[in-house]
């Protein structure tokens, strides 16, 4: 609980569990909007802000993804799911695979999805700017970072998933469940042909939103003791 010195920004961290069980009822379009305003609040790399925020509300839309979600929750359930991970007890993972399966079942009844979305093509860097890496970070880390993919993704997803967290934290104060999902990158091809996104956008997110079935409760995790490391590893 907070105090009366601390911000209610820490309550609400410390309550905001992934609700996957949501009502049907129509999340009004302003509140959705509001999430999206919490967003674009969030840091951008270079302040490129080179973000969109697809806001799936089409019923008719939902359900021709629904097939899809399953295949996702059912490959899964079946692989990196199929274990209890060592932070959770075995009732305690009962009960998350439960209600996966219930979002599962009712995915086509899910009132709002919100797909993060980047697009951003990085122009090549000049023979100039080679030279100016070259004599900063030495030849080995230039051709290293010029032909790592991944560099361009990490990048991608540090303008996107700190708003993210914001539209999370937004939709826990306004009393809306949430939950951050990756599962429709399995079939990400088959989510944007379905949601008509170009091929050259990158998703990042599909996070479905709604008026929870449950309550907000307290988070389960590991003390800070055991994830700090001070001054070195």
């Amino acid at each position: 609980m907070s105090t009366a010195t601390e911000p209610a920004l820490f309550e609400i961290m410390s309550q905001m569990r992934a609700m996957r069980r949501l009502r049907p009822d129509p999340v009004p379009t302003e509140l959705l909007d509001r999430l999206i305003q919490a967003a674009v609040w969030g840091p951008s790399g270079s302040n490129l802000q080179a973000y969109q925020y697809l806001v799936v509300t089409d019923r008719q839309v939902i359900s021709r993804l629904a097939p899809l979600w399953r295949r996702c929750v059912d490959a899964y359930l079946a692989t990196a799911g199929k274990n209890t991970p060592g932070t959770m007890n075995d009732e305690a993972y009962r009960k998350m695979v439960a209600a996966i399966r219930y979002q599962c079942d009712h995915f086509a009844q899910t009132p709002a999805l919100i797909i993060p979305c980047y697009r951003f093509k990085m122009p090549p860097p000049s023979v100039a700017g080679l030279k100016a890496m070259r004599a900063s970070l030495g030849t080995r880390a230039t051709l290293k970072l010029a032909v790592n993919r991944a560099f361009g993704v990490v990048a991608e997803a540090s303008s996107l998933y700190p708003g993210v967290q914001n539209l999370l934290l937004a939709a826990r104060a306004l009393g809306l469940g949430a939950t951050l999902t990756m599962w429709h990158l399995m079939l990400e091809s088959e989510f944007k042909e379905v949601l008509g996104i170009p091929k050259d956008v990158h998703t990042y997110a599909v996070i479905p939103i709604g008026y929870p079935v449950g309550r907000f409760g307290p988070v389960s995790r590991v003390p800070i003791e055991k994830v700090i490391r001070r001054d070195r590893w």
